[in-house]
């Protein structure tokens, strides 16, 4: 029996629910379809306080994802130093920043074509 494959809405939906599970701050969600050449569909980003945090974020997508839909990414980097990780779902990528990072490499600003939109976090 195979998987079902979840909705871009499906995974975009968990993924920020397991960055708000472990307060992530200023969670943006970026639709690139529009954008000629793109390697996915939709950025995720979001930063955390320090290196901590950040890899607590990570963690806590990778588990409510798995848990609702079965899936993994298909490829993480950067949790190391974990300045800037990133998690590929290969359709939804997910950047998780320390703060001072995200505004260095600017992804948003790098993707100004793309469709934006900010998450409204409770706590934020």
């Amino acid at each position: 029996m195979q998987k079902q494959k979840a909705s871009a809405d499906e995974l975009i939906s968990l993924i920020i629910s397991g960055i708000e599970e472990v307060k992530g701050l200023n969670i943006n969600l970026l639709d690139l379809r529009e954008i000629e050449n793109t390697v996915c569909d939709y950025f995720i980003i979001c930063n955390g306080t320090s290196n901590t945090h950040v890899n607590a974020i990570v963690s806590s997508v990778q588990k409510i994802v798995s848990k609702a839909i079965k899936d993994k990414p298909w490829h993480v980097e950067g949790s190391e130093n974990a300045e800037w990780v990133l998690m590929d779902y290969v359709n939804v990528v997910v950047h998780v920043f320390q703060k001072q990072a995200r505004e260095y490499y600017d992804i948003e600003g790098l993707w100004g074509d793309a469709k934006f939109t900010m998450v409204e976090s409770s706590y934020n």
